[in-house]
């Protein structure tokens, strides 16, 4: 079976991940909103909330991506996610290439297709 995404961003702590993800599954006039999509996912429970992308900024070295539920900030290295109105913050590694391991990839595609 052909995968249903690929990864562009793989970020990662032990309780949580991040990631942004291309769908390869839609059709062409698939809004853009779908096709390329932020996630995260609660490593203890395996649940996944879409991220509701707002806005990003780039300068040098750092990334930015502003969320409905939160800010995320990160560098070839490390990330840093913080939960809106500054609820929680997480720490998180930067993973290059953006390669998700196994299990990780069978959670995400089933939460695609679902």
């Amino acid at each position: 079976m052909k995968p249903v995404f690929t990864c562009l961003y793989y970020l990662e702590n032990p309780e949580y991940c991040i990631m942004e993800i291309k769908r390869t599954d839609l059709t062409e006039d698939a809004d853009i909103s779908e096709i390329f999509r932020w996630l995260i996912l609660d490593k203890k429970t395996k649940q996944i909330q879409s991220l509701t992308f707002r806005s990003m900024d780039s300068s040098g070295e750092v990334q930015e991506r502003f969320f409905e539920q939160g800010y995320l900030k990160f560098n070839d290295q490390s990330a840093t996610y913080i939960e809106k109105f500054n609820s929680a913050q997480h720490q998180l590694d930067n993973h290059v290439p953006a390669i998700l391991p196994t299990q990780i990839q069978d959670i995400v595609t089933a939460y695609l297709l679902s």
